[in-house]
């Protein structure tokens, strides 16, 4: 029992971690594989809360120099001051909706055939964008401005719904409003700090009671495999959007999410 437990934190920590900031949807992915490898969760969902931790500090440790520096410099640098802001304002319409429909979104939307759905219609979204060939004028998020950030920030809103991705909504809607790849991407991973810990500080609120001590050691598992999945994945996802796009994620999206859709409906 222990070792199964103990395979199956390993597996979702390290679908997390790489899932998390890949447009290809975390919560998505963590639906579908904890349904198929017969993960019952725990109360509150709080290993699925404490692994995003996971990954979010994998960004904190990663851009540990950048954000200090923006911390520092922000009283005197207007460029520290203009990334500060961007991120907050891109934050707000995601956390408004986020406030408002909660519960909404936690009972009816987390559905494996949602996920699915969603995950094929991204995958057709990524696709049509990238063969746009959109022009990019912002090569840095120190020079976006507040309109850009809020147009991203309600781009986020969608992936309110499961399935959409985080990572994938906002990096989409960066590359609409005329963000580089890379760029888009470092906006994604920053935007994501503030957002995963708000949402993940609520859970834990909310669950704080229902957290058994029995459970640390298959969160302490779940929590260190996406924090080091993640490492990885960042580094390597940077080189490859600026060589490569995002189309091979838009391909995987379609692929997967019929796979899985075909999957629910064949064992019900």
């Amino acid at each position: 029992m222990i070792e199964q437990s103990f395979l199956q934190a390993l597996i979702l920590g390290i679908v997390e971690g790489v899932s998390e900031f890949l447009p290809i949807s975390s919560t998505g992915h963590l639906i579908v594989v904890g349904d198929l490898i017969g993960f019952s969760g725990m109360p509150g969902k709080v290993f699925e809360v404490v692994i995003q931790l996971g990954a979010i500090l994998a960004i904190c440790v990663l851009y540990r120099q950048r954000l200090t520096r923006v911390a520092l410099d922000a009283r005197h640098d207007p460029a520290a001051r203009n990334f500060i802001a961007a991120i907050l304002v891109a934050i707000v319409p995601a956390g408004l909706v986020g406030v408002l429909y909660h519960d909404f979104i936690i009972t009816v939307l987390f559905s494996p055939y949602v996920v699915c759905t969603t995950l094929i219609l991204g995958g057709i979204a990524i696709i049509v964008i990238e063969r746009l060939n959109l022009e990019t004028n912002i090569t840095s998020i120190e020079t976006l401005s507040r309109r850009t950030a809020l147009k991203i920030g309600l781009f986020q809103c969608l992936a309110l719904v499961p399935g959409v991705s985080r990572s994938g909504a906002t990096i989409l809607g960066a590359l609409l409003v005329g963000v580089e790849r890379k760029t888009a991407a470092e906006f994604s991973f920053f935007l994501a700090i503030p957002v995963m810990l708000g949402a993940s500080t609520i859970n834990l609120w909310e669950s704080w009671e229902l957290i058994d001590a029995s459970h640390a050691y298959i969160i302490a598992v779940g929590f260190a495999a996406a924090f080091v999945s993640a490492l990885f994945v960042v580094q390597w996802l940077l080189n490859f959007v600026s060589n490569h796009g995002y189309t091979v994620f838009g391909w995987y999206r379609i692929a997967f999410g019929s796979l899985m859709l075909a999957y629910f409906l064949l064992s019900n």
